[in-house]
């Protein structure tokens, strides 16, 4: 069992940053795969960044590469999500997921989700 806690969310003004936190139990996070995704409001989720277990390759959705980068800090058990240059169409819940034998870009990777945190950006 793994149990994911996202914070870092909040309301900021369009070229602002934030950076989301997904704190890990129940495992060891340099073990397993790391996903973001988001959802806003009548869209379906989509995914947003990615950290393999391991090596710690990344990959990022068109939408935010150049912007967002996804990191791990092992010793805290702890994988971020650095959000730059915010747009308003980012405005979101960002959740993060546990993936045990996989990554990447789809749902189905991932087995385990957090609650999400809100990320608004005003223009």
């Amino acid at each position: 069992q793994v149990q994911l806690v996202e914070s870092g969310g909040g309301l900021v003004q369009a070229g602002a940053s934030l950076r989301l936190s997904c704190a890990a139990s129940g495992r060891t996070l340099s073990s397993i795969g790391i996903g973001w995704f988001r959802q806003a409001p009548g869209k379906e989720r989509e995914f947003v960044a990615a950290i393999s277990r391991g090596s710690g390759y990344t990959m990022y959705a068109d939408s935010v590469k150049g912007r967002f980068t996804i990191s791990r800090d092992n010793a805290k058990n702890t994988v971020y999500l650095q959000l730059d240059s915010l747009k308003p169409e980012d405005t979101a819940v960002y959740c993060c997921a546990a993936g045990l034998r996989g990554w990447g870009a789809q749902t189905s990777a991932y087995t385990y989700w957090g609650q999400g945190t809100q990320v608004t950006v005003s223009s």
